[in-house]
């Protein structure tokens, strides 16, 4: 696909009147989604999302364990729990609990006017709610101008990068996908703290299907189940 072609599809895209709530309805019909989590091709965790839903909220509860070992010995271990509340399609509420190897992070998050209030363990203060939790399950974080960390409250300013349509293959099953790449706009962060990850969407339903990533070694999430 050249990239005159990637470029208008994304634009068209872009312009589309599609709103953040309305594709956190779009998903009102999921009950779970779980994800095999990769490192360097070995098999290490998984990440698992709920949704539950009464009347007009949905809650999100997102939970990601996995450990690193070697020669049986774990070295590392993490875990995050957190879950996100809806109201007729706006976040109104997000907690989050992260132990990660020993060192306790977290976020309180909570709706109030037309901002986002955060007392997280890196950021503390009001965004404006065009920021989104970078929990990846929703389609719309290709349109923010920002992520939110989920385990941190960090805030990264992104820039999201269309990538083009791919099919790929996850066990035996054949996905028709968009392929995005986010990256951090803030250059002079350190490697570490820079976004650079890339995300594929199911053309059709907009679930998320996998993504990549370089952080001491390759990281895959790779979709398991959806239903």
């Amino acid at each position: 696909m050249s990239r005159i072609y990637k470029n208008v599809i994304f634009l068209l895209f872009l312009i589309l009147p599609i709103t953040v709530n309305a594709h956190v309805q779009h998903y009102d019909k999921l009950n779970k989604i779980e994800f095999d989590i990769y490192r360097n091709n070995k098999h290490i965790g998984k990440h698992i999302f709920s949704f539950k839903k009464s009347d007009n909220e949905i809650a999100v509860e997102s939970e990601i364990n996995f450990e690193i070992k070697k020669f049986g010995v774990v070295l590392y271990k993490y875990h995050v729990k957190g879950t996100e509340y809806y109201r007729d399609g706006k976040l109104i509420k997000f907690n989050s609990k992260t132990n990660q190897n020993g060192k306790e992070k977290y976020v309180n998050l909570k709706a109030e006017g037309k901002d986002l209030v955060i007392d997280g363990s890196s950021f503390k203060g009001k965004v404006s709610q065009e920021y989104l939790l970078g929990t990846w399950w929703n389609h719309s974080i290709v349109k923010a101008p920002a992520q939110i960390s989920a385990v941190s409250g960090r805030i990264i300013k992104q820039k999201v990068t269309f990538l083009g349509k791919e099919k790929i293959k996850l066990g035996n099953k054949v996905f028709k996908t968009l392929h995005f790449n986010f990256s951090s706009i803030d250059k002079k962060l350190k490697e570490s703290k820079r976004l650079n990850t890339d995300v594929w969407y199911d053309e059709e339903t907009l679930n998320w299907v996998k993504a990549t990533f370089e952080k001491k070694g390759k990281w895959e999430y790779k979709l398991l189940e959806v239903k």
